[in-house]
């Protein structure tokens, strides 16, 4: 059996050498001729998963070592009978810790002040957790829950836009069906907001239309931007990177125990999947997020103003410094 693994997946190596024959790639060389005869294939976000890359393959596993699967293409999948598997909830932690770091570094400790969730996922409950044990009037946007759940306790994004001061987005990238959440936050959207709130994307780019967010920075309807996650990335907008308070190469989910967590579940499916025996981490974590945490106890725990100077200084090494990240320890 044949197995492809994206090389930059952390604490992977070695891990299912004896048990297949391994091929560790670069995103850039899994190609259509590398997956020819890949039995499944573990990636990241870089590789885009569709008919251009596994026509005429015989892989019918794919494992992304990752929450999001928008780098995939579900139905050409489904189609074909290639089995799919994420990491959900694998980073939820760390990528809270980012947001609550984003508004201490730019708002200051204190919590006079009204956050709005928009999407109350894994990554969203953590923070709706986080936010209402630190006092802070938290509105939550999911409209998916809402329609199963009942409306009471959840707001829509025009309320959101017009009550809140900080604004976070946690929602999957979607373009079709009920839900679309593709430039969700629009001009239109822009339009409606009141309190010049701080917006946060460390979702997915496109969920922020690039030019809605400049628009409102500039007419002073936004008042700043924490973006971690970016339109057309790594070719991201030298316009908005220089305007954005917080500029971050997409790393508000590299937390050490996060990587470690996805790489255990890529592995445990594989292994589930195959048959094959099982394998042991060294590395172990919590499997949960850090209970009764602060403003300033997150602030201590990581500050991303060094990742953003990183990143405005070099714009042109997005990549490099998104793959060779120091892996932060999350708040406990």
């Amino acid at each position: 059996m044949k197995i492809i693994i994206e090389k930059n997946i952390p604490f992977i190596k070695g891990m299912l050498d004896s048990v297949a024959e391994i091929s560790y790639l670069a995103p850039e060389d899994i190609t259509p001729e590398a997956m020819r005869d890949a039995d499944a294939l573990i990636t990241r976000t870089r590789t885009r998963c569709d008919a251009k890359l596994l026509d005429g393959s015989k892989c019918r596993f794919i494992v992304t070592a990752t929450i999001g699967t928008d780098h995939i293409d579900l139905d050409y999948c489904r189609n074909h009978g290639i089995t799919v598997i994420n990491a959900p909830g694998c980073n939820a932690p760390a990528v809270a810790q980012y947001v609550f770091s984003v508004i201490a570094g730019l708002r200051g400790l204190g919590t006079d002040f009204t956050l709005g969730v928009v999407g109350a996922g894994h990554v969203g409950s953590i923070i709706i957790d986080w936010a209402r044990k630190m006092g802070i009037t938290t509105l939550v946007c999911d409209p998916p829950r809402a329609d199963a759940e009942g409306k009471e306790g959840f707001s829509d994004i025009e309320e959101i836009a017009r009550r809140c001061d900080v604004i976070t987005f946690h929602t999957p990238m979607t373009r079709d069906g009920k839900y679309p959440t593709f430039h969700l936050l629009d001009r239109d959207l822009v339009d409606k907001m009141e309190r010049r709130p701080l917006i946060i994307n460390s979702a997915r780019g496109p969920v922020t239309d690039t030019q809605a967010l400049l628009y409102g920075l500039e007419s002073g309807k936004i008042g700043n931007v924490a973006i971690d996650c970016w339109e057309n990335e790594p070719n991201i907008s030298p316009e908005l990177l220089r305007l954005a308070e917080i500029a971050t190469p997409h790393i508000a989910g590299y937390s050490r125990e996060g990587k470690i967590r996805a790489t255990r579940m890529a592995l445990d499916a594989v292994i589930s999947h195959f048959g094959l025996p099982e394998v042991e981490m060294a590395e172990k974590v919590p499997a949960g997020a850090a209970d009764n945490v602060t403003l300033s106890s997150v602030a201590a725990s990581y500050n991303p103003l060094a990742d953003t100077e990183a990143l405005k200084s070099s714009p042109e090494l997005f990549e490099h410094l998104r793959n060779n990240y120091n892996y932060r320890p999350e708040t406990r």
